[in-house]
């Protein structure tokens, strides 16, 4: 993609990267100028490598690129590998629910449309810059509010109505006690700010299976 907007002479570039690039040894929350030369996952691996790339073809070409960093993304029609997809299908077909570690965990859960929204902000920025000074910008998108897992599962509970049965594993090495984003480039930048809670986002995603259970329930979300 990059080969081809230098070709086409397409000067803007958006990349979605990852929060999982912060590994975990750096502070929280988590700054855009954090350490993340430690990726701990191919998944995170293949965005750093991505991200120097985007890098080095602004840098050689001049591109405008806007690096957004996606803080666990979820809602209706969700990936189904999420652990907020799993939590609904999971408890809403009474199937065990699956936790790696005991549930402290937190991740700054941020829903979809407030990315799309973030997403089409960091456009009108590029947008905005004058053309004789190509921009670079590492920008986190997240919620801003770390949640654990085990709360997020009781509020799952709640909308579904109906208890899970938890099956507790062995801590996945990839796995950090927390993420949280540190969103103040966001607002500066792009004046953009988070504005669905993850109750109201978790009940847009219970509310959309329930609509399409009749094949969401076939997904596949075993390991």
């Amino acid at each position: 993609l990059l080969e081809l907007c230098r070709s086409c002479g397409v000067r803007r570039f958006i990349l979605a990267s990852t929060s999982s690039l912060y590994g975990a040894r750096n502070p929280l929350p988590f700054r855009e100028d954090a350490d993340t030369d430690g990726p701990l996952s191919p998944y995170a691996a293949s965005k750093k490598a991505a991200e120097v790339l985007s890098y080095t073809y602004h840098h050689l070409y001049g591109l405008d690129v806007a690096v957004l960093r996606y803080f666990t993304v979820y809602g209706p029609a969700g990936r189904p590998d999420m652990s907020l997809f799993r939590f609904v299908q999971w408890v809403s077909e009474d199937r065990p629910v699956v936790i790696y570690g005991d549930g402290s965990q937190a991740r700054d859960f941020t829903y979809v449309d407030d990315i799309a929204r973030g997403t089409l902000a960091a456009l009108s920025f590029l947008q905005s810059c004058p053309s004789p000074n190509p921009r670079f910008e590492i920008i986190n998108l997240g919620s801003d509010r770390p949640v654990a897992l085990m709360e997020a599962l009781r509020i799952v509970e709640s909308l579904v109505g109906r208890k899970a049965r938890i099956e507790y594993r062995p801590r996945h090495p990839a796995d950090v006690p927390a993420t949280w984003a540190d969103i103040t480039k966001a607002r500066t930048l792009l004046g953009w700010s988070p504005e669905t809670s993850l109750e109201m986002g978790l009940s847009r995603l219970v509310e959309w299976y329930r609509e399409n259970r009749s094949w969401a329930r076939h997904i596949a979300t075993t390991d």
